[in-house]
């Protein structure tokens, strides 16, 4: 059974709301009883801690979480980005729907995956055209597991000072491995790019290998996302430091569907014409597509129309193509 020393702590630390350090000292003594053979003991706290997470991370689902803005130095580089998201607003095909899907099932199972000598995927990649779901993907994930999600602000970080940069990159890193958050490098390219590119800058190179040796060392439970709309620019040593490649793409005419007809619910339409309006819209981006809808909603309601139809829908996707193209 517990310890004394344990069972203060597991008071301590509940009383103190340190939840992590509270499932840490749980999974201590589950270990302590496995090494005694009751196994059995050992496997029903396991199961409880991971319950604790799920029901904790469950418990923020759809709220608006209070996020403490950065301090000090990381304020300038650390941007706190909150909304209501989810997975289940996302319109993925199913191979990407099961890799993200995949990710969540080990952070819900963090502790037994650690039990066991393992890693969950935290270090990940996303490739793909603007648009497609990328950093919407890490505001649902931050928000599906209960944590703030900060974007790094590439435009503070890099900076023509000699080393510098180095320095602020390693106050990102600080935060990372001590406050548990998603954290998003979005367009990652401008460091990541590869070596074959002529505009290889002395000081982007030193950024890039102290990024690489950052991540190399990841200690916390965070989840570091690398974000790009141009994969083929990256230089190719950084492929194997990711634990997952995640590559998004254009929807395809049964994705564009229904995304319009998840953004158009709780609106009347007509008979909408699917065939003519998903052959409209073929080769638009996801954002494209909620800007076209959101386009029609607002005509509906300028008009004073009580119901959205297709001819408002096809004038709003034609001139998201127009704009897409220059």
């Amino acid at each position: 059974m517990a310890t004394a020393i344990q069972i203060k702590e597991l008071l301590k630390t509940h009383n103190d709301g340190n939840d992590q350090r509270f499932y840490a000292v749980a999974m201590q003594v589950a270990a302590a009883e496995a090494k005694k053979g009751n196994k059995k003991l050992a496997q029903d706290i396991r199961d409880l801690v991971d319950r604790a997470r799920i029901q904790k991370s469950n418990a923020t689902i759809g709220k608006v979480l209070h996020v403490a803005a950065p301090r000090g130095e990381a304020a300038d580089l650390l941007e706190a980005v909150q909304d209501n998201r989810k997975l289940s607003d996302l319109v993925l095909n199913k191979s990407l729907s099961e890799r993200i899907s995949r990710i969540m099932g080990e952070q819900h199972n963090l502790s037994r995956i650690k039990a066991n000598g393992l890693k969950p995927r935290q270090r990940l990649l996303f490739t793909g055209p603007p648009g497609c779901g990328k950093t919407f993907t890490a505001s649902a994930l931050a928000n599906e597991l209960g944590v703030p999600l900060f974007v790094i602000r590439l435009d503070a970080l890099i900076t023509r000072y000699l080393g510098e940069s180095l320095s602020k990159l390693r106050i990102i890193f600080d935060a990372i491995n001590n406050s548990k958050a998603v954290y998003l490098f979005d367009e990652f390219d401008s460091i990541g790019y590869s070596r074959e590119f002529e505009n290889d800058v002395g000081e982007m190179r030193r950024i890039l290998n102290g990024f690489l040796m950052n991540i190399e060392k990841l200690t916390s439970e965070s989840i570091v996302i690398s974000a790009t709309n141009y994969g083929e620019k990256l230089d190719k040593a950084l492929y194997r430091r990711f634990d997952d490649l995640i590559e998004f793409g254009l929807p395809n005419d049964e994705e564009i569907w229904k995304t319009i007809v998840q953004l158009l619910q709780g609106f009347q339409t007509t008979k909408l014409s699917q065939n003519k309006i998903v052959q409209a819209a073929r080769g638009l981006s996801y954002a494209e597509i909620t800007r076209a809808c959101e386009e029609a909603i607002k005509d509906m309601i300028i008009h004073d129309k009580k119901k959205i139809n297709s001819t408002m829908l096809l004038n709003a996707v034609t001139e998201r193509r127009l704009f897409s193209n220059h």
